[in-house]
């Protein structure tokens, strides 16, 4: 199985493919970050990232997709730019009948670390180690790709299901995380403090 992890950004965007014939022996392929310049404006940048992914799509004909799930309640424009391209890799999965499955940062770093707090420079060694790795994978951006395309391997190793993102991600299931459930109920509520009649202007 071949798998891309993607740690969204529009600055940055982090992009590593590992391989796994099952269980938790795994095989580097590639990582990589796009860039986009700040300078652009957002339709360009994601335009540029767009057609990046495209070809790296179909180039590498993964058999599945991992997108790392950000949760913030600060600096919103950042959040924004993860927000947009995320849909973008989105789509271009579903174009393409790609599943994509969404992990937060803390399932993550306990998949592969073991501790739910780890900081980044624990997930880049441990990721440097877990691959074999001759160096560090930089910036942070390519180590956190790589480490989101481990623990989807890792998961699916265990058997665990591939999660088609419009049905585990929003409506939660026997099978959902602690950190997926808590992910829910917070979009949940921030859905329900957004809602209400809509008025004619």
């Amino acid at each position: 199985m071949r798998i891309i992890g993607i740690d969204p950004g529009l600055t940055r965007l982090g992009v590593g493919i590992v391989s796994s014939e099952g269980g938790r022996k795994l095989t580097f392929e590639h990582v990589e970050v796009m860039r986009s310049p700040a300078s652009e404006d957002t339709p360009a940048r994601l335009h540029l990232l767009g057609g990046a992914l495209e070809r790296l799509f179909d180039g590498e004909r993964p058999d599945a997709i991992v997108l790392e799930r950000v949760f913030a309640q600060q600096n919103l424009p950042s959040v924004m730019g993860v927000a947009q391209i995320s849909g973008v890799v989105m789509f271009l999965a579903e174009q393409r009948g790609i599943p994509v499955t969404l992990y937060t940062p803390n399932e993550v770093k306990s998949q592969v670390t073991g501790y739910g707090a780890a900081d980044k420079a624990q997930v880049t060694a441990m990721v440097t180690r877990l691959l074999g790795l001759a160096a560090p994978p930089q910036p942070a951006d390519a180590a956190d790709a790589l480490a989101l395309a481990i623990t989807h391997a890792w998961r699916l190793g265990r058997g665990g299901s591939q999660q088609r993102l419009s049905r585990s991600s929003v409506a939660g299931g026997p099978g959902e995380t602690p950190a997926q459930r808590a992910w829910r109920e917070a979009e949940s509520k921030l859905g329900r403090r957004r809602s209400g009649p809509i008025g004619r202007s």
